[in-house]
């Protein structure tokens, strides 16, 4: 399907797993950051957030880095996507700060009123975040109004359909889920205790919103599973995704908590999966004028770039990879009480 694996294709396939590793990375705080009005206490409002504090902002950095990938290997894209999704990228980028924000400032002083503000800050700009993730996902698989000079040809307003909101909505309950895992994890008591009846909840949430995505996906995306048509084999992507979905609440029904993290991290990068395979070889697929479409062949930069930046990506992603495994290495097991920072 891919044809000869050249540097365009590689550098497909590299920006798909760097911003599938920060999906999953960040994805589990988000959701942590979406459960925080569910707790009861300050105190286990803080436990939340340190359970989260020392991995949330290298989490981050993988989309940072993946963006960047972006950019240097299809500018043109980067070009296009950003400059049609201005709005929407502003407000993802202030939600991001928003929350770095909150949490260094949530504890800075006592009073339940700024403690209060920053937690409900915190919580509002992770389901943003997820919400605006989901819609632009969803506008790139429907596809983009786009002019002749690779210009988005749409407003604002055109971006919010309902695919993009139900996909906005599933991505939200999948965080849910995801870091509804982490916190049990991460937690011990009646924390803890919570924390398993929230993961129930938000695995009937997320079920629920992935079995209407899936219908609404036939309805208005059909195109989306053209190659698995074309290419049978290719099933035993989404049978692996709905596998790693159904292990989940098994997992943490034998109190297996870590094993359903690792079941919930694989429905995630399946499922991007099968939304990169879905618009292969596009990379922002044209609506109504498909030959429009910004593919890896007409958006890609020069050969010299993709190869200086190929080595550049060797040298630099083990150490990436082995700071990442490193500092959860050092914040294994769970949060303890007597040393909170946030």
């Amino acid at each position: 399907m891919f044809g000869s694996l050249d540097l365009a294709t590689i550098w497909f396939l590299i920006v798909g797993v760097l911003l599938t590793g920060y999906a999953i990375l960040d994805g589990f705080d988000l959701g942590v950051g979406m459960l925080l009005p569910f707790t009861k206490t300050d105190q286990d409002r803080r436990l939340m957030l340190n359970s989260i504090g020392p991995v949330w902002d290298g989490n981050e950095v993988w989309l940072l880095v993946g963006g960047g990938a972006l950019f240097a290997a299809f500018p043109d894209v980067y070009a296009t996507v950003f400059s049609g999704f201005y709005i929407p990228f502003m407000l993802l980028l202030a939600c991001l700060i928003f929350r770095a924000v909150a949490i260094e400032f949530r504890s800075k002083e006592p009073g339940a009123w700024w403690r209060n503000f920053w937690d409900w800050s915190f919580s509002i700009a992770s389901y943003l975040i997820a919400l605006l993730m989901g819609v632009a996902l969803s506008n790139i698989a429907m596809g983009l109004p786009l002019r002749p000079d690779k210009e988005y040809g749409g407003g604002f307003w055109n971006l919010f359909h309902p695919h993009s909101l139900v996909l906005g909505l599933t991505t939200i309950a999948l965080f849910m889920m995801h870091g509804s895992i982490y916190a049990v994890m991460k937690t011990d008591g009646e924390l803890n205790t919570a924390m398993r009846r929230l993961s129930k909840s938000a695995m009937i949430f997320f079920g629920v919103t992935y079995g209407l995505l899936t219908i609404v996906t036939m309805v208005f995306a059909p195109h989306m599973a053209d190659k698995i048509r074309e290419l049978p084999w290719l099933f035993v992507l989404p049978l692996i995704g709905f596998l790693a979905i159904a292990n989940v609440p098994r997992e943490m029904t034998r109190n297996r908590e870590g094993a359903a993290f690792v079941s919930s991290s694989v429905a995630i990068g399946t499922l991007l999966g099968l939304f990169g395979l879905g618009i292969y070889p596009n990379l922002v697929p044209s609506m109504p004028n498909p030959e429009l479409s910004l593919t890896i062949r007409n958006a890609v930069a020069s050969q010299k770039t993709l190869e200086t930046m190929t080595v550049i990506a060797v040298i630099g992603v083990p150490f990436v990879l082995a700071y990442t495994i490193a500092i959860y290495r050092v914040f294994r097991g769970k949060v303890d009480p007597a040393h909170m920072h946030y």
